[in-house]
């Protein structure tokens, strides 16, 4: 009879564990373990962005999205990990601050926006993109986010500017000096999301900066400028459906990878 049993017991535990096999194997990959991306924002913070009349609006853009992001607002994932700094400086290979996500966490729409004309006011001389990437690179390794997908979404108006005044601002030969090595093999998934850029910039990056395995999108300014249409008035921030499914759409958009 102890036997009976026991080979009862054994045959149930057996047919559970089998169980559990197979419903872990029907499960699709995203289930079994979903990374979240680790977003960068870069914030170009140069005199150029500013006389081209989107500054005001970009920033203001940007800490929707920021607020957005965070709470998880029409469907929009929350990052593992959030980093936001300047794209460009006073000089070349200026040491940037990347604030974290903690520096946001607990803050409403505006307090996010007063913090970004804050911390990145309208002042910097250069737009010089490479070092911006590098930063990307070490911060991603150091803190071991190499597994999760990675986005950087930028708000510029694109134009790389000219280490010699000799050459002219915008000029092929800067978009092709423009180095995405760095972020080539830092992850399985890694998209650049270039907003408020002219068609012209749009198009320089998509055919002369060099890149194999990055992900590139670009929005442009005036798609950009028409944020402010989808919201609607004396709706509260996280009832703006129609507004987070405009940044979906435009903004967010899920890019395929080059094919090589």
């Amino acid at each position: 009879m102890r036997r009976f049993r026991s080979a009862v017991t054994a045959s149930l535990i057996s047919a559970a564990i089998l169980l559990a096999i197979l419903a872990g194997c029907n499960l699709q990959p995203s289930e079994q373990r979903k990374l979240r991306t680790t977003l960068f924002i870069g914030v170009d913070a140069s005199g150029s962005f500013k006389h081209s009349g989107y500054y005001d609006n970009a920033l203001t853009f940007l800490a929707h999205y920021i607020y957005g992001h965070l709470h998880e607002l029409g469907g929009l994932e929350k990052p593992h990990a959030l980093f936001v700094a300047s794209v460009g400086g006073k000089s070349r290979s200026e040491p940037k601050t990347f604030h974290p996500i903690h520096d946001f966490e607990g803050k409403d729409v505006a307090q996010i926006e007063a913090d970004l004309r804050t911390w990145f006011p309208p002042s910097d001389t250069i737009t010089d993109f490479n070092p911006f990437f590098q930063e990307v690179a070490r911060i991603t390794k150091e803190r071991n986010l190499v597994l999760a997908p990675i986005t950087l979404m930028i708000v510029t108006d694109g134009v790389p500017d000219a280490a010699t005044p000799s050459v002219k601002a915008g000029a092929q030969a800067l978009y092709e000096q423009i180095d995405l090595n760095p972020l080539e093999y830092l992850s399985r998934n890694i998209t650049i999301r270039l907003t408020y850029v002219s068609p012209k910039v749009g198009e320089q990056w998509r055919t002369h900066v060099p890149r194999t395995r990055v992900r590139l999108w670009t929005v442009d300014a005036e798609v950009m400028k028409g944020w402010k249409d989808q919201i609607q008035p004396g709706v509260d921030t996280g009832r703006q459906d129609r507004f987070w499914k405009w940044v979906q759409d435009n903004v967010d958009f899920r890019v395929r990878s080059k094919k090589i």
